[in-house]
């Protein structure tokens, strides 16, 4: 663990903490290459900067904890103190899984048990101050958010067998930012680690623990890049 230099201004105390947890320790093994993809730079800054950079402007954010492979834990602080990211104040050990990532973040926490945590993919760096600030209310009123995007295309279904057409008012793509009560959160992923099972994200293992997921709207513009197409398609976005 790295603890980083910081100013935090605290929120009234009528007002839950918020924190963020970026996990940034994959390796991109999808995208291929040797720096990790949250590494790459557009115009001279790191997709990880421009991401930790909607956090770091958010008025309701408290803090941001990043989670990475630590080797990597240099390359951070230098992206702290070049960016001015006075609101990041751990970097914790990622894990194998994402899961991991998140947990070692989740338990170095400061929080009180209906503070807010906010999970964000470090390579989705177009997330907007709107899609955020919609996420937190729905989260505050509601206990927990999960930003979707609802799909729009004809969805195919393809067995070896037939293909069936998909009912898309039904189906959403879902997104980061995902938003919980700490208590709930914690509890989802102490239960999941107990039981050793694994999900693709954190809104899985919260549903799996017994709570209503609730959605918020998300946007087309907040894709997490994946291929290099993804990659190309930022550069385009952010000339």
């Amino acid at each position: 663990m790295s603890l980083l230099p910081s100013t935090i201004n605290h929120h009234p105390s009528s007002l839950p903490r918020i924190i963020a947890i970026i996990p940034a320790a994959g390796k991109g093994k999808r995208f291929g290459g040797i720096t990790p993809k949250q590494f790459l730079k557009i115009n001279g800054k790191e997709i990880l900067a421009y991401t930790l950079e909607v956090f770091q402007k958010a008025k309701r954010i408290d803090e941001i904890i990043v989670a990475a492979s630590r080797e990597e834990f240099p390359r951070i602080i230098k992206l702290q103190k070049k960016y001015k990211l006075t609101k990041l104040t751990i970097i914790v050990e990622g894990g194998k899984e994402r899961q991991d990532s998140v947990y070692n973040a989740l338990i170095m926490a400061d929080l009180n048990k209906n503070d807010l945590v906010i999970v964000h993919d470090a390579a989705r760096p177009l997330l907007s101050q709107k899609v955020l600030g919609e996420a937190i209310r729905c989260a505050e009123k509601n206990g927990n958010a999960l930003v979707c995007l609802q799909a729009k295309d004809t969805l195919l279904k393809k067995t070896k067998t037939e293909h069936t057409y998909l009912n898309r008012s039904q189906i959403y793509y879902i997104q980061t930012p995902q938003i919980f009560r700490y208590n709930q959160l914690l509890s989802a992923f102490e239960k999941a680690k107990k039981e050793k099972f694994v999900g693709t994200d954190e809104s899985m293992l919260v549903e799996r623990s017994g709570k209503k997921i609730n959605l918020s709207e998300g946007s087309p513009l907040n894709f997490k890049i994946t291929t290099k197409d993804d990659f190309e398609m930022l550069k385009r976005i952010l000339k």
